[in-house]
């Protein structure tokens, strides 16, 4: 059982302890046993896959209109952006243990065959089906390709260089969230189609697989252990738990009320199922079922800490807060304006920007400070008061005045998104480290995933009642009215009545008001995590997470 406690000192010796040869003006070059022009295409590789991974996480922000039309499926179109942060989070814990045990190359490599068959999948898909299964897939390549990347940053520099290493992995994590609605705005308008978004990856990965492939440095952390006696050691049963539990979930919050009732079996069994998986992982991990307290999944020991159970719920809340905005204030423009997906993508871009631009500010300003508890209640406060100017948005409020709430809410959201990654890792014991980075990271993607659920059956049940009840003199069908919800260029929208369509339009205005209650609520999390926090100062060095 690790000792979780401010480790200041300690980490300063730790500092110390890394330094060899060290002459009181001067430091013995960090030897990683590779020339420097091999080390840095190795770099420019893990980058280009923390892109990749940015990139996919945003891309259908601006595609599901048009997907909408090629397949249909409007209840089905939330699992286009849930399936990707869903794939990542089911197997988040599993690859971090794979990295600890198995050849760091090789799990890299395999990751982003699993990301690139995923997206090839997503590009050529015949039908929602399909194409929700590529989103999942390539979601959990993408985790392993994130994840490796911080293995071999961890690995292969020392402590001086870790902190820009990591910085360059968000910097370029952010990007890739920056481009993501802008891309796949741009091919969704363009003759190559929306299909263009997924296939995008695979000859961006074709370019750099030379270094993949022949420059990658190999690393073994168990060289003595066999691979059977490695496989034996994971904790298989609570890795097919976790994944189950959330799998469920998302399908329960996703289904429930819109492909059926809520009182049919088919929620109901899945809700059972889920709560079935959810004490079965509780207690085969409190009580070490067929693993041992060093080798189980979850790191329990950290629900000791009062610091890291904050950390996670104030992550959490701005993940949520982050999610929700990406994906619904595309869809507001695009049904109010008009707007085509990539002028939905441009008027979002201040949101974006602005929230990597905080990331990036919160990102120096913590190792200076020291002191990570002001962030959350910043960024509490800024969601909340973001969401709730969100909430008063009406049909006819202005773009600009959108603009500026939406700037609150990102600055909100970019505060506290990455500081949990640096604290977390300063105040667990060194052996710890993966399972703290393991712990933000189901934070982090596992809140945005069950944000958007959660948002996606809101739109959909809400959307439903309030549209029907506004057209209810004209009599339309079930289906009509789950399509009007879909785009702008459903039969009833599509009618040339202006009377419908404002009605519809205000429905859907109404509708969005409300999602942005989930925002105010994450505001309100974060708010309380920060304020629950110690008023503690520590030496920190920057890490990064996705």
């Amino acid at each position: 059982m690790s000792t979780i406690s401010d480790k200041s000192a300690a980490h300063d010796k730790d500092l110390e302890d890394q330094r060899s040869g060290i002459s009181d003006q001067q430091e013995v070059k960090f030897d990683r046993g590779i020339p420097d022009w091999k080390w840095y295409l190795v770099c420019v590789g893990i980058y280009v896959g923390a892109l990749l991974y940015g990139l996919d996480t945003t891309i259908s922000a601006d595609v599901q209109g048009p997907i909408l039309e090629t397949f249909g499926d409007i209840e089905k179109l939330s699992w286009v952006g849930i399936g990707f942060p869903m794939g990542s989070v089911s197997i988040v814990l599993l690859v971090g243990a794979l990295y600890a045990l198995f050849e760091i190359m090789w799990i890299f490599i395999g990751s982003l065959i699993l990301f690139e068959a995923g997206s090839a999948l997503c590009g050529a898909a015949p039908d929602m089906n399909a194409l929700i299964v590529g989103r999942v897939v390539a979601g959990m390549g993408g985790a392993g390709m994130y994840l490796g990347a911080l293995t071999y940053i961890t690995t292969f520099t020392s402590k001086k260089e870790q902190p820009i290493y990591n910085a360059l992995i968000g910097l370029c994590w952010g990007t890739g969230s920056i481009l993501g609605p802008v891309v796949g705005g741009g091919f969704a308008n363009s003759s190559a189609t929306w299909r263009w978004a997924f296939y995008i990856n695979l000859p961006l990965a074709a370019l750099i697989s030379p270094v993949y492939l022949f420059l990658m440095p190999t690393h073994n952390p168990r060289p003595d252990t066999s691979a059977k006696q490695k496989l034996a050691t994971i904790d298989w049963l609570g890795a097919f738990l976790f994944a189950g539990m959330f799998a469920i979930l998302q399908v329960a919050l996703t289904f429930s009320g819109s492909l059926w009732k809520w009182n049919e079996a088919g929620p109901i069994a899945l809700w059972v199922f889920f709560f079935v998986f959810l004490v079965g992982f509780v207690v085969q991990q409190a009580f070490c079922i067929a693993t041992i307290p060093s080798r189980r999944l979850f790191p329990v020991h950290f629900l000791k800490s009062r610091t890291l159970v904050l950390l996670y719920t104030g992550t959490a809340a701005s993940s949520t807060g982050l999610a929700l905005g990406v994906y619904y204030i595309p869809i507001f423009f695009q049904f109010t304006r008009g707007d085509s997906p990539i002028k939905a993508a441009v008027r979002l871009l201040p949101y974006i920007c602005v929230f990597v631009a905080s990331v990036m500010l919160s990102g120096g300003l913590l190792p200076a400070l020291g002191r990570y508890q002001p962030f959350y209640i910043i960024s509490g406060v800024l969601l909340v008061i973001g969401g709730a100017l969100m909430h008063t948005v009406h049909l006819d409020t202005s773009t600009s005045k959108i603009y500026g709430y939406e700037v609150l809410m990102a600055f909100g959201a970019g505060m506290s998104m990455q500081v949990a990654y640096s604290v977390a890792v300063a105040i667990v014991d060194k052996t710890d480290t993966l399972n703290a980075v393991g712990f933000i990271n189901v934070a982090q993607i596992g809140s945005l995933s069950i944000g958007l659920s959660i948002a996606g059956c809101l739109y959909q049940n809400i959307g439903f009642d309030n549209i029907k009840n506004a057209v209810s003199a004209y009599h339309f069908s079930d289906a009509e009215i789950r399509a009007a919800l879909g785009g702008a260029h459903s039969a009833i929208l599509a009618s040339g009545d202006l009377t419908l369509q404002r009605l519809v339009l205000e429905a859907i205005a109404a509708t969005l008001r409300d999602i942005w209650v989930l925002t105010i609520v994450a505001g309100a999390v974060a708010l309380v995590s920060g304020i629950l926090m110690k008023r503690e100062k520590l030496n920190l060095e920057m890490t990064a997470g996705g």
